[in-house]
């Protein structure tokens, strides 16, 4: 931990360096890529010693198959090789090496693999299919030709996501490193109607000292509340035998809410780190207020206040969720919102934990898409309704977060099924119970898309 912060606050002091000496005006693409690679490799092994060999093996051998295999298969072959490596990576350092619970630390091969596949996936999209077959996001992310050596490892190897991430599209990143970045977003927008003579030059110094205040607040948080409220305490035999249900329960939100600091601490700062590079420019909001989330992993506001499961995955490590849906709920022939759970617990590790966490969370996910397609249309004829029905779902969703989370946390099996057990299994029986006994109603979103489909269909027909 003591390594990743001052990794990350190096990174930054590097990224203040990059962003005013190696600025797109005082040097070529060639000099940041080979700037932005050395400092990742040098950072790399700084902060990982030798398990750092494990990132650059994977970096040359997927340079291999991005140079060798067909178009057709690339994304495939890429997938199955990244995920296989990162998958013997766990099961070794865990189960060969016996190194034990929450000794493991892959978070830099788990970006790196998410890296890959995302470009790999892209290049198929750009190379080998024709553009009425994608989508209109596949389309604009489409890489068309693939990258020299030099590019692909500094997008894979760069300073500053390395350490922490976040996972970005490779067209975004060269973009970046070739001065286009902030350019392309300021040309969405029609200055002249708003009295300006030339494009603004947005500078990232106010959204980084805004989000160096957050990992701060984070930290001191993570410090306090964290290690006062272990996640372990709600198992403890006489915690359950003297402590009501629905006390449990609220205890469980609380020793949920302390584990979260460290997350928003490290997802921040690791923004931070980017933005002060000059990298992470989304536009221009309604308010003409300059955005710096394009590559932010998480929306604390929009969490904290979530009214159903889907806003609150949609809202938690943002970068991870958009790669999932990339990689895989797009592509998927059937069932994509299991396989895309699956494949979430199997990025995240093989410890039991993860898997009772992500396959609770498809059971939910279900369940709570069905209440709100057949109950949330009678709740909107009012304002004290839509109240009413905002509270109840908040409190819900919150509790389904924390109920879905514990294990994990806890990682290990007795203590997920000792918790399980002395919560009564009720989040999985009342899903199960709404599946059963509620309809099944289309989403709003899948209407929306069908005549759009259809006019696809006519359009591919002519």
């Amino acid at each position: 931990q003591i390594n990743f912060v001052a990794c990350q606050l190096f990174a930054l002091l590097a990224a203040f360096w990059f962003r005013i000496y190696l600025s797109p005006s005082h040097a070529s693409s060639a000099v940041r890529h080979a700037f932005a690679t050395l400092f990742g490799v040098y950072f790399a092994v700084f902060c990982f010693g030798w398990y750092s060999i494990h990132l650059f093996v994977l970096v040359m051998m997927n340079y291999g198959i991005m140079n060798m295999a067909s178009i057709p298969n690339i994304h495939r072959y890429s997938f199955v090789v990244a995920m296989g490596y990162l998958t013997l990576c766990h099961i070794s350092r865990i189960y060969i090496f016996h190194y034990g619970i929450l000794t493991t630390d892959f978070s830099p091969l788990m970006i790196i693999t998410q890296k890959i596949t995302t470009l790999a996936c892209q290049l198929h999209d750009g190379i080998g299919r024709q553009a009425e077959e994608l989508t209109a996001e596949q389309n604009r992310l489409a890489v068309k030709s693939r990258p020299s050596l030099l590019e692909y490892l500094s997008y894979l190897l760069n300073f500053m996501s390395i350490i922490a991430g976040p996972c970005s599209n490779y067209k975004d990143y060269i973009a970046f490193i070739e001065g286009r970045h902030v350019h392309m977003k300021l040309l969405e927008v029609n200055w002249k109607q708003k009295g300006y003579d030339r494009l603004p030059d947005p500078s990232p110094t106010g959204a980084v000292m805004y989000k160096l205040c957050i990992t701060l607040v984070s930290l001191i948080l993570f410090l306090t509340l964290t290690k006062n409220f272990p996640m372990a305490y709600i198992i403890d035999n006489e915690f359950l035998d003297k402590t009501p249900f629905l006390s449990r329960l609220g205890y469980l939100y609380v020793v949920t809410q302390a584990a979260k600091p460290k997350y928003y601490f490290a997802w921040t700062l690791a923004d931070a780190v980017n933005n002060a590079a000059g990298y992470g420019f989304s536009g221009v909001d309604e308010r003409g207020t300059f955005r710096w989330d394009l590559l932010s992993n998480l929306n604390i506001w929009n969490i904290e206040t979530a009214t159903s499961f889907k806003m609150y995955i949609e809202n938690w490590n943002i970068q991870t969720a958009a790669w999932l849906k990339r990689v895989c709920y797009d592509r998927a022939p059937w069932y994509p919102t299991a396989l895309t759970f699956i494949l979430s617990a199997l990025w995240h590790g093989i410890y039991p934990g993860y898997y009772f966490t992500f396959l609770t969370g498809i059971l939910i996910t279900l369940a709570a898409r069905a209440i709100r397609n057949n109950c949330r249309q009678y709740f909107l004829s009012s304002v004290p309704l839509k109240m009413a029905y905002d509270v109840v779902t908040w409190a819900a969703t919150q509790l389904a977060v924390c109920y879905t989370v514990a294990p994990f946390v806890m990682l290990a099996v007795e203590p997920t099924i000792k918790f399980y057990k002395s919560v009564y299994f009720h989040m999985h029986i009342l899903s199960i119970l709404v599946l059963l006994l509620l309809p099944s109603r289309p989403q709003a979103s899948s209407l929306r898309r069908a005549p759009n489909q259809a006019t696809m269909n006519s359009v591919k027909s002519k």
